[in-house]
């Protein structure tokens, strides 16, 4: 038996030594830590703690808007890019109010796109994802409703990351992923003409020699499937859903010459500014089934099961061929006025900054803590300071702030600024780049990854060079029932 490392799955191996020293990173894997693209930014003046919680208060209220106006993206893009940031980063130690080094953050995601939200470590170190009884299957639904996640006997979900049931649309991705696992599994069972086409697409890039003797045979399906979706997931990341979020022109440049060819993996930038963009394009309702009512925001929360009544079409989320998707919000300096007013079970009390009382009616803001965050815990570049490491022109700080003598935008902020004023609705400069460039390397870092594969071609089944989320989803809604020992892994 090949020895393998500790808390490898065999894939894992198989990319980290068996791909000739151009295995991921150097033959090293991707270091699961934070750091930063530019220096640390910390609270310096004369000003007072509250002043300044005052100043970035008065900042966040100029976003709040209960008029709701179409952005570019569908609207199941917004939770399409929490499930990716969901599978690339958990920060479970920085703090509102207490300072850290990002350096010393454990990524406690793999930071590859690479499904480990979906698919844990594989069976052999995560088997509570998966049948003991079908190998290679993983535990899918509830007898009460087949579409929700498996659940224990306290009604968690059983996943690779717990963050992916918070609330039921998302909750409904991470499904779809695992049925789709499950429906793959289920032809490749069978030996058809699709159990074909899932084994050469999971061949490409990687010698046969290299399966047999990493892979064994009893997992050689489970790790054809994996690799199957993970390339196709990886393709509507790049040319989708980047795309509808990024201009265009900045991912042209990315992919031509990383603006950040020495950066950590995972910068904290990107993890506690720029990419948490998708807060401005929330919706405050949504409709879940074509011609049904809307329904808020935090009526859809999860950790918990889930009746039929919640269960979504994924049509209303993510286009397939005009069928009018619901849209996103415009990425910009507007937020609906729901994301003023989290929830209780969200938000259980007011926040402490430097001795600084933050109440409850200001810790609800989800703006707010944000920013909060920036400053009090990673000190985070401003947006100003870093379009000049770019060698951009900056943009001038809002009135919000220079009321307040703040002369510096905190970053997040400044990058929804550039949405709106030069972005037509998506990234660009600052924002774009590090979204852009932090994806984007994560992809070209990867040996085996779609964007190392020069001729890979999608699926005709998910639409081949036309693949989508929203054909895939169709995909899986049209496949669902197809799928062997389906009741075998109901669990909840």
């Amino acid at each position: 038996m090949v020895q393998m490392f500790h808390g490898l799955s065999r894939y894992d191996y198989l990319v980290k030594e068996c791909l000739n020293a151009h295995a991921l990173n150097d033959s090293a894997p991707f270091p699961q830590v934070f750091g930063r693209l530019f220096h640390e930014n910390p609270v310096t003046g004369n000003l007072s703690t509250s002043h300044i919680v005052d100043a970035f208060d008065a900042l966040v209220e100029t976003m709040r808007t209960d008029e709701i106006n179409d952005g570019p993206a569908d609207a199941g893009m917004t939770f399409l890019g929490q499930f990716v940031d969901h599978d690339v980063t958990l920060d479970a130690q920085s703090a509102i109010g207490t300072r850290i080094d990002p350096r010393s953050i454990r990524n406690i995601r793999t930071p590859n796109l690479d499904l480990d939200c979906v698919y844990g470590d594989g069976p052999e170190a995560t088997p509570f994802l998966y049948s003991p009884d079908h190998e290679g299957f993983m535990l899918m639904g509830r007898e009460d409703n087949p579409n929700d996640l498996p659940r224990n006997c306290k009604g968690r979900a059983l996943i690779g990351d717990p963050r992916n049931d918070e609330n039921i649309i998302v909750s409904q991705i991470q499904g779809a992923f695992i049925q789709l696992h499950n429906i793959l599994m289920s032809h490749v069972e069978e030996e058809d003409d699709t159990a074909k086409d899932v084994h050469d697409c999971a061949a490409m890039g990687i010698r046969s020699e290299i399966w047999s003797e990493v892979v064994a045979p009893k997992l050689m399906g489970f790790e054809q499937v994996r690799r199957f979706i993970r390339l196709h997931y990886q393709w509507i990341v790049l040319h989708e859903m980047l795309p509808a979020f990024v201009d265009q022109k900045i991912i042209d440049h990315v992919l031509a010459h990383d603006p950040f060819p020495n950066a950590p993996i995972m910068p904290a930038e990107f993890s506690g500014a720029a990419y948490r963009f998708g807060h401005a394009t929330v919706q405050p309702t949504y409709k879940l089934k074509k011609g049904g009512d809307p329904v808020h925001l935090f009526e859809m929360l999860g950790f918990s099961p889930r009746g039929t009544e919640s269960d979504i079409e994924m049509r209303m989320f993510f286009d397939v061929a005009g069928t009018a998707a619901q849209k996103a919000l415009p990425v910009g300096i507007e937020m609906a006025d729901t994301l003023f007013q989290l929830p209780g079970n969200i938000v259980g009390g007011g926040l402490e900054w430097n001795g600084h009382e933050i109440p409850l009616e200001q810790a609800r803001k989800l703006g707010l803590r944000n920013i909060l965050r920036d400053r009090s815990a990673l000190k985070l570049a401003s947006g100003q300071q870093a379009a000049a490491k770019l060698g951009l022109d900056a943009l001038a700080p809002p009135t919000a702030l220079t009321d307040h003598h703040i002369d510096k935008t905190p970053l997040w902020f400044y990058c929804l600024q550039e949405a709106s004023e030069k972005g037509k609705g998506r990234l660009t400069g600052v924002g774009g780049h590090i979204v852009a460039s932090v994806i984007i390397r994560l992809l070209r870092l990867d040996p085996e990854s779609v964007l190392n594969l020069h001729h890979f071609e999608p699926w005709h089944g998910f639409g081949g060079a036309d693949c989508t989320m929203g054909r895939m989803m169709e995909y899986v809604e049209t496949h669902r029932d197809h799928v062997t020992h389906r009741e075998d892994l109901f669990c909840g």
